[in-house]
């Protein structure tokens, strides 16, 4: 006999994701924060406090100071919010990174999914 837990049941995905960027100061963050909420692309960006990223680019070891948004918004608004940051990021090679949101609060993740839509 286990005395292990027995397994939590497994959660669906639901249709927001979280997308990830990075810029160098908090006047750009603030600026593709507001875009993106603006145009509706993004429910709600988080910016967070200013960074430490250690990175290679161009052969080179790099250490920089950067602001990291945090962006929610669903799959079907993804390309489209993926296209304008693009256009509107500081950056030659932004970071733009999509992570799934497995679950959360369901009166929240429907919330986001009014907003962009």
């Amino acid at each position: 006999m286990s005395s292990a837990a027995p397994n939590p049941p497994e959660r669906s995905a639901t249709e927001v994701v979280v997308v990830f960027t990075t810029v160098a100061n908090a006047e750009d963050a603030q600026r593709v924060a507001r875009h993106l909420v603006q145009q509706r692309l993004a429910a709600c960006v988080q910016i967070d406090a200013p960074i430490r990223s250690v990175y290679c680019w161009k052969g080179e070891t790099q250490e920089e100071t950067e602001y990291r948004l945090s962006a929610k918004t669903t799959r079907g608004r993804l390309p489209e919010l993926r296209h304008s940051l693009e256009k509107v990021h500081p950056y030659d090679v932004p970071e733009i990174l999509a992570l799934p949101v497995i679950d959360g609060n369901e009166a929240y993740l429907q919330w986001v999914a009014d907003e962009v839509a």
